[in-house]
């Protein structure tokens, strides 16, 4: 399963990547605005620093919501770098543009997936990743895990080639669980990604391994 990080923070872009599992990046114009990052330029240029940091996909998201403006910005995007994969929302127009990506070889990931036949339809579209996102349906009382168990299984049966990208990562949990389910890749947030290094035994093992060395050795 591929680690990728849901930011458009480079100082912890930087710091996953130094872990050494860091295979892409995901990001959204929330994220954008929550680094202060303003104006179409600024934008397009920050897309390209993070690709400068990681050798694998970096997702950019379109704002447009019609066919031309998809496609419009959607080759603007792909043009910045060779890892930039186009981040095309889950609505009709967003599949025909999906559909118009593939016959021109720009690779995309259909976003705010919320079902199996809108993970259907995107797959027959040929997108390259489908975003299903958990926690949003955890927080409406539905079972987020459940739905990317649903759609691998539907995937692998019917052959699709698309990747399953789990999204709206809250957790720890959430990814062990993406990874025994079949995801191809999750998105996390640093923190989760940094909580599978916790486990309190670890800690209070090391610390008598070093306590002991110290009293063996003075």
């Amino acid at each position: 399963m591929k680690f990728f990080i849901d930011t458009a923070n480079l100082a912890q872009i930087k710091e996953a990547n130094e872990l050494g599992i860091l295979d892409g990046v995901t990001t959204n114009p929330s994220l954008m605005a929550k680094e202060g990052i303003k104006g179409r330029d600024n934008i397009l240029k920050h897309y390209v620093d993070i690709c400068k940091i990681v050798k694998g996909d970096v997702s950019a998201e379109v704002i447009s919501t019609d066919f031309e403006g998809i496609i419009r910005e959607g080759e603007e995007l792909a043009s910045l770098h060779e890892n930039i994969v186009v981040k095309v929302p889950m609505i009709k127009d967003g599949i025909k543009a999906i559909s118009f990506f593939k016959s021109e070889g720009i690779r995309t990931n259909c976003t705010l997936v919320f079902s199996p036949g809108q993970a259907i339809l995107a797959a027959k579209a040929g997108a390259t990743y489908i975003s299903p996102f958990i926690g949003r349906l955890d927080d409406i009382a539905f079972n987020g895990l459940e739905l990317i168990a649903q759609i691998t299984g539907i995937f692998a049966v019917q052959g699709y080639e698309t990747q399953v990208l789990a999204a709206s990562i809250r957790n720890p949990i959430h990814i062990v669980k993406c990874a025994e389910i079949g995801a191809h890749v999750i998105t996390s947030p640093l923190e989760p990604i940094l909580a599978l290094l916790n486990h309190p035994l670890t800690d209070s093992g090391l610390q008598k391994f070093l306590a002991d060395h110290k009293k063996a050795n003075g």
